[in-house]
């Protein structure tokens, strides 16, 4: 028997009569000859017979045929079926046991992984017995030493895991891809090793003991060869930032070589947007510290000359397109320095264009022409028909919990329809607008012919429930907290589900609303909603407690816009739970202040002194301040009793913006109209506009204006209740309280500040606009932090002439500077204020989603008011998403 080695196993086989080489051959050819001669002379000689055929060296050692495989029979084995390593072998039985086939069947089972060691034997009885040592089971992974990076986040990384089979190749692997994750973390000092404890039915754990290291900084970012920009400005260009002790919020601080290619992109388009078309960067190296603390990166750049655009034409074979209406979409004009970013929009504006205007497929190319002695260049947009292509398929992905048909139907093509870019930014929008996913992609690949393509729709789920936490808080307010459930896609099938109850020292308020967004597996919304709400209105003086349901019905009316109907039923008890005392003299009949039939609370008999210290004696009665006869003409007064209203409302709205979430571009608008009358005790009619428009300013500063409008007023003979009228303020006014601004009741003036104090009446009529500009903030996108500056300005106000007949009557006017020592009456004014004077806050927001939910502070300046309107500094509101 002899021995083959080969790949870490062994093979052994009997061999026959086999070659071993001429010079062993000569040698026993010479040792039988002498075998021979002896032999002869020992032996008689013999009588001669027949010549027999001689034997030759040859015909002693030519080779035998390798034996035939009669079977195959496997020890060793644990797990591991017998067949199932048979499978695996080039040999089966009856072929012959080939060292080349051997060989080959060695490596084959060593290249499944499955086994440690692999012998294989040839028996006396042609038996070929395979011997193996199976790799062990993984029962466990454990990493220990793991501070900065957990566990749920090697494990999707790594090769090893649980039930997975053992080798020390996948263990190398391991090892150096937990090192990649810490270089990317700034810590190339990182050490790992890894361990194998041993347990019964050859399983075993596997231990990661992970030395983490120092982290290894940025100790300088430096540029060689920039003119033009300073080396601070380009580092506020690239995202590798120098270590600081205030950089604790950051990754960017730290040495990662992935990032060091994107930078690079970074500078060429910084660059690009300032005129420096030929700019290069020659070179990035990161250079370790002697101490393999820090590191650093130099960039080592070639600016060029900047260049001024020339000529811009665009040039189209297209019969029906005119390239002179085309120019208009592009947004460079001669003159100008040359923006590489401003070229790339000027395709995309030229391809929506052509888009629009029925040429699904186009191809926009762009040369440029470069003038070295005027440094100029001529930019040439040339617009010719694409090849066809059309939609074979459409893949979606990602979606683990929201159906299917829920997207699609928000996609504006179907398989089999011509490809068009624009409907495909479109179909993007809708469904990103849903609100259920966190990022939406379409991606296209090749599909099953040349003129065929598949979109892959990529989507990547987020918390679509809610559970959310309002706050408020004023000088003159107390803490008021808001709580709701909200669901906005119930079971993935996009409907909408909330139950919220709200609850403060001056609200009690439940309310559940469903909407079905496609009701009947149509283009139909359909939905409804009961509620219960008691709102103490101290701003007003009224306590309203509302009960009631509503309906509504949502439509397509084009790509952009959707109209709807609602109808709302509401029984409001509206009272007045203030008490008030006023004093009688003798011998005044003490309820000949009441209204009719109204009932003290209480009549005290007491004395007192008149201003001229004389002795009097009377009653202080007191009951509800509208049983009073002075009071009982006021707005708040007026406003009681129950109401049942029936309310039939139609809107229409519309929502071109980019993007649904943070839009950058376009525009919004909507209108509702609602009448009051069709039953019920309210006759009145309410007409509402808003409108929003976005425009990036420079760079990632965006724009934005807002406003809104509305206007109330009855019919049939009937004025405005205090309680449907507008009452602006807080979160609809930045830098006004709660019904802080617009028509008041003044009833006193603070003696300390000269501030007029009153109750709000609220308006008929309001026009608020907000300039807003958001602010690109250094850090990164996923700490959620947006802050912006704005101004509000707008005004509130109108009221119905009945309710200003308090003007009218001297007894309610209020005196702002009368002297309390001497009685003089000072400076008096009618109580009734309702000024359509502009008013202007400014300030800034900032807003944060946070681990626990979306957070807002807003600060707010007031530029503009009258001395009657409430207002307030700071409002802050956080809540909280799962």
């Amino acid at each position: 028997m002899s021995l083959y080695k080969s790949g870490g196993g062994v093979i052994r086989a009997i061999i026959g009569r086999a070659s071993i080489g001429r010079a062993a051959a000569a040698i026993m050819a010479s040792m039988l000859a002498m075998c021979s001669f002896a032999v002869a002379q020992q032996q008689p000689v013999q009588q001669e017979s027949a010549p027999q055929p001689s034997l030759t060296a040859e015909d002693l050692f030519r080779p035998t045929p390798a034996p035939i495989i009669q079977g195959v029979r496997v020890a060793g084995n644990q797990r591991i079926e017998a067949d199932t390593v048979g499978s695996y072998l080039p040999l089966q039985p009856g072929m012959p046991a080939d060292q080349e086939l051997l060989d080959l069947s060695l490596k084959t089972l060593f290249r499944t992984g499955l086994f440690s060691d692999v012998q294989l034997e040839m028996q006396p009885n042609n038996v070929l017995l395979i011997t193996v040592v199976e790799n062990p089971i993984v029962n466990q992974v454990i990493y220990e030493g793991n501070r900065r990076i957990k566990n749920d986040k090697l494990e999707p990384e790594l090769q090893l895991s649980p039930r997975s089979v053992y080798t020390r190749a996948k263990v190398q692997a391991d090892v150096q891809k937990i090192i990649e994750l810490y270089r990317a973390k700034g810590r190339f000092a990182t050490i790992v090793t890894p361990k194998v404890k041993p347990l019964e039915q050859n399983r075993i754990d596997v231990i990661f003991e992970i030395d983490e290291g120092p982290k290894t900084g940025i100790a300088k970012v430096n540029f060689i060869g920039n003119e033009v920009f300073t080396d601070n400005e380009l580092r506020g260009v690239v995202l590798t930032k120098e270590s600081r002790w205030w950089r604790f919020f950051t990754n960017y601080d730290n040495y990662d070589p992935d990032r060091l290619e994107y930078e690079r992109q970074l500078l060429r388009e910084h660059y690009g947007k300032n005129g420096y078309a030929d700019f290069q960067v020659v070179s990035a190296v990161a250079e370790l510290t002697p101490d393999r603390k820090d590191f650093f990166i130099t960039f080592k750049v070639d600016e060029g000359p900047k260049y001024t655009v020339g000529d811009v034409r665009v040039k189209t074979t297209l019969a029906k397109l005119n390239a002179e209406a085309l120019e208009n979409f592009v947004p460079i004009k001669e003159g100008q320095t040359f923006d590489s970013e401003r070229v790339e929009k000027a395709v995309e504006s030229i391809t929506f264009a052509t888009g629009t205007a029925g040429y699904a497929f186009v191809d926009v190319n762009q040369r440029l022409i470069r003038h070295e002695d005027s440094n100029t260049i001529d930019l040439t947009f040339e617009v010719n028909e694409g090849p066809r292509v059309y939609v074979d398929r459409i893949n979606i992905k990602g979606n683990a919990r929201t159906l299917d048909k829920i997207i699609r139907r928000e996609i504006r093509l179907a398989e089999g329809d011509a490809f068009n870019r624009v409907l495909v930014d479109r179909s993007r929008a809708r469904v990103r607008s849903l609100g259920y996913f966190k990022e939406v992609t379409i991606e296209e690949k090749p599909g099953s012919a040349p003129d065929r393509t598949e979109l892959d729709v990529n989507v990547e789920e987020q918390s679509t429930g809610s559970l959310s936490l309002g706050v408020g808080i004023s000088s003159t307010e107390n803490f008021i907290v808001d709580v709701s459930v909200e669901e906005r896609n119930l079971l993935g099938r996009g409907q909408y589900l909330r139950f919220r109850v709200q609850a403060s020292s001056r609200t009690r308020q439940v309310d559940i609303r469903f909407t079905q967004p496609y009701f009947l597996d149509r283009n139909l919304a359909a939905g409804g909603s009961v509620f219960n709400q008691r709102t103490d209105y101290r701003e007003a003086g009224f306590i309203r407690n509302r009960i009631g349901f509503g309906l509504n019905a949502g439509f397509q009316i084009s790509e952009y816009g959707r109209g709807g109907l609602n109808y709302l039923l509401t029984h409001d008890s509206v009272k007045i739970d203030t008490e008030n005392a006023i004093f009688v003299a003798d011998p005044a009949d003490p309820f000949s202040v009441l209204v009719a039939g109204a009932m003290p609370t209480s009549i005290t008999p007491t004395t007192g002194q008149d201003i001229n210290g004389n002795d009097i004696s009377g009653n202080n009665v007191v009951a509800n301040i509208c049983d009073f006869a002075a009071q009982s003409l006021t707005p708040t007064c007026e406003s009681r009793g129950d109401f049942l209203t029936s309310l039939v409302g139609v809107s229409v709205n519309f929502d071109t913006r980019d993007d649904p979430i943070t839009p950058r571009r376009g525009w919004r608008g909507g209108a509702s109209i609602g009448i009051a009358g069709l039953g019920g005790d309210v006759n009145y009619y309410q007409t509402e506009l808003n409108g929003a428009w976005y425009h990036p300013i420079i760079g990632d500063f965006i724009g934005s204006l807002k406003g809104r409008v509305g206007y109330i007023d009855g019919w049939g003979g009937d004025g405005v209740r205090l309680s449907d009228r507008f009452f602006e303020g807080a979160s609809t006014f930045r830098g006004f309280e709660v019904a802080g601004v617009g028509p008041r009741y003044v009833t006193r003036v603070d003696p300390e500040t000269g501030d007029l104090l009153g109750q709000s009446i609220g308006a008929k009529a309001y026009a608020i606009g907000t300039a807003e500009i958001l602010l690109p903030l250094p850090l990164p996108d996923q700490y959620g932090i947006r802050a912006s500056l704005f101004s509000d300005f707008g005004t509130v106000g109108l009221v119905d002439d009945s309710t200003k007949l308090l003007n009218e009557n001297p007894q309610f006017f209020v005196d702002a500077d009368q002297d309390l020592t001497t009685g003089v009456n000072g400076r008096e004014f009618a109580p009734i204020r309702d000024d359509l004077s502009l008013r202007v806050t400014a300030g800034v927001s900032v807003s944060w989603d946070s681990p626990f939910g979306p957070v807002r502070f807003d600060f707010a300046k007031i530029i503009r008011k009258e001395d009657y309107d409430q207002t307030e500094g700071f409002r802050f509101s956080a809540g909280t998403n799962f």
